[in-house]
């Protein structure tokens, strides 16, 4: 029924048949040195155009379109959102913001939380699947999502209102020349939400959710050949999270409530000499977090990087290198703290071997205050077969330092020594098989790949002798496929479509990862008049295992859509689960049903 009503609205507005647009050729920056996304195996862009496309508001929301990726979310509104990549854990894929390592130095696993993660002022979304410990070190065993930014040029505003009583703003003031930028922002969002606990387990009593973030930036060119750039960003989120009251200890409705409060930032000065652009920078980002419940819990996190980064061109090969310091520290609920710190070199490089051929290649060299030296590599090859197919390949390695939690052993008990752990480490390989039609209308990708992860910190407990400690035990596999496609189909209309079927398993005894879909897959179509504009996504996802059972598979769809009543003004309107459909996206946490949400947007 929706395909249909957004085929009657484009005959409506007569929209015309378009025969010269084309997709845009794709650049992804994450990798240090350029490169086409059609040559870089596993790697992905999210564009700008593309979140507002889908009215995606949080990370959370987008994150899931992206083959290969599942996004772990423990509650609809303020939940913990986690991302698995290509199966490895969550602690396995770092996140950057303007090239700021955002990780939880405190969390368990050190992973990042994307719920409270506004889209509001994000440029692109990078995504680089597979191990890139040699681009980005520790915390890339899995892969990279990098967000990037933009700088806000005049005066933007978004107001939005709907379902669960919620309400979101956005406003950002900023002015951007070619010898200078500034600008500021700031973005509320506020709901009653529903109850985390799924509700058709009698769980009625609503979780609300708010989030509060602001941003400055700001850009200044010093002379032809040096500049200065400078960001900071700040988020305060309070969400009512359930939680496993006694006698059953069963996830149902509870008054627990969960806080954080983060500021991630930047200085960078930009310097062009000795034929080289020079990079030096200094980023952190910190993170406070309170559990309010029966067994509270306080933990803070924070990280410095300090980095140098040269980069260069010699004949048809680009190239970077450079030198980094990273120092890490987290104080824990337990009342155990600690520092951790790692200083590393790299090098990468990229070009053309051939007018058919690039091959690109990066190695890294990671020493470690606490848990030795690692060196980590990465090669890639992109070979053009003509008639617009590219096949590529990659193989990398990567490697994953205890966090400071599995190292100082929080609520560890044992009679004997601590066992001693290693570096989890990874080997990834893939090879891809992309097309792309004469007219640049139509693209696709078929992509297979292996990941390897050894040495795996797991948290075990001794049934004879109730000892619990941290121990490097597991190995896992996950063998998969991921098919993606793009094309504009005339008329306005164009169609995105993914999927991925990922074989995750624990070689130790053969059994599936817990909280990775086998299957799971999207599809978006998109329209676009002169002034009206909708998109329809289908997101499915089979059964998975999860702890305590099996969460069913399901399929939801999603409508957004916007009217342009003049070029500054654009009414919006968009629907959730559209079919009302009732599915988990973790086995017990319940997600909203049908819900809609109208707003504007104001440019000038």
């Amino acid at each position: 029924m929706s395909a249909t009503l957004i085929t009657a609205l484009a005959v409506l507005a007569g929209a015309p048949t378009d025969d010269t647009t084309a997709l845009p050729e794709i650049v992804v920056t994450a990798t240090r040195v350029d490169g086409l996304v059609a040559e870089t195996p596993g790697a992905r862009v999210i564009t700008e155009e593309r979140i507002q496309q889908r009215g995606a508001v949080f990370a959370a929301d987008i994150l899931a379109d992206v083959p290969g990726l599942s996004v772990v979310r423990t509650g609809a509104f303020g939940g913990v959102a986690q991302v698995r990549m290509r199966g490895a854990g969550v602690g396995k894929t770092l996140v950057l913001i303007d090239g700021v390592p955002v990780n939880d130095p405190a969390d368990v696993s050190g992973a990042y939380d994307f719920a409270g993660l506004d889209l509001g002022g994000v440029e692109r979304i990078e995504v680089l699947s597979g191990p890139q410990s040699s681009l980005w070190g520790s915390d890339a065993i899995g892969g990279v999502i990098a967000f990037t930014t933009r700088e806000t040029e005049g005066i933007e505003a978004l107001a939005e209102a709907g379902s669960f009583d919620t309400v979101r703003g956005r406003i950002g003031v900023g002015v951007a020349k070619e010898a200078y930028a500034v600008s500021g922002w700031v973005s509320r969002f506020d709901t009653d939400g529903i109850s985390a606990a799924d509700e058709a387990d009698g769980n009625t009593e609503d979780d609300g959710f708010t989030n509060t973030s602001a941003g400055l930036r700001g850009r200044v060119e010093l002379s032809p050949r040096a500049g200065l750039d400078a960001a900071v960003r700040w988020s305060e989120s309070d969400a009512d999270i359930d939680g496993f009251p006694a006698p059953s200890f069963a996830l149902a409705d509870t008054e627990d409530s969960q806080s954080s409060e983060q500021w991630s930032g930047y200085g960078r000065l930009r310097l062009s000499a000795l034929g080289l652009d020079h990079q030096l920078s200094w980023s952190a980002s910190e993170i406070d977090r309170e559990i309010r419940s029966d067994f509270p819990s306080v933990f803070s996190g924070e990280r410095r990087v300090w980095r140098w980064q040269a980069d260069g061109q010699a004949g048809p090969a680009a190239f970077a290198f450079g030198a980094e310091r990273e120092d890490s520290e987290a104080s824990l609920s337990s009342g155990l703290s600690d520092e951790l710190g790692t200083t590393s070199v790299f090098a990468t490089a990229r070009g053309d071997l051939t007018p058919r051929l690039n091959l690109s290649g990066a190695l890294r060299f990671d020493d470690t205050d606490d848990f030795g030296s690692e060196t980590t590599g990465r090669v890639s090859a992109a070979y053009d077969l003509g008639r617009g197919l590219i096949l590529s390949g990659a193989y990398g390695t990567g490697f994953k330092a205890p966090s400071i939690s599995q190292a100082v052993c929080d609520f560890c008990f044992s009679a004997e020594p601590f066992p001693v752990l290693r570096p989890e480490r990874a080997d990834g390989v893939e090879i891809a098989l992309g097309w792309q039609a004469a007219d640049g209308r139509a693209s696709m990708r078929a992509t297979l790949y292996r990941l390897e992860v050894e040495d795996q910190i797991t948290y075990v407990t001794d049934l004879t002798t109730f000892d619990s400690v941290y121990v490097n035990i597991d190995q896992t596999r996950t063998d998969g496929i991921e098919l993606e496609g793009q094309t504009i189909l005339g008329r306005g209309f164009d169609l995105t479509l993914a999927y991925a079927w990922t074989d995750a398993v624990d070689e130790s005894d053969g059994s599936r990862l817990l909280r990775v879909p086998e299957h799971s897959g999207s599809a978006t179509l998109g329209w676009t008049a002169d002034r009206l504009s909708a998109a329809l996504t289908v997101r499915a996802e089979s059964d998975q295992d999860d702890a305590g059972g099996v969460r069913d598979g399901f399929v939801t769809a999603n409508l957004n859509g916007g009217w342009r009543v003049t070029d500054k003004v654009e009414l919006t309107a968009r629907i959730e689960n559209l079919a009302d459909e009732h599915y988990q996206q973790v086995l017990g946490y319940g997600e909203p049903g049908r819900s809609a949400y109208v707003g504007v947007r104001l440019r000038y």
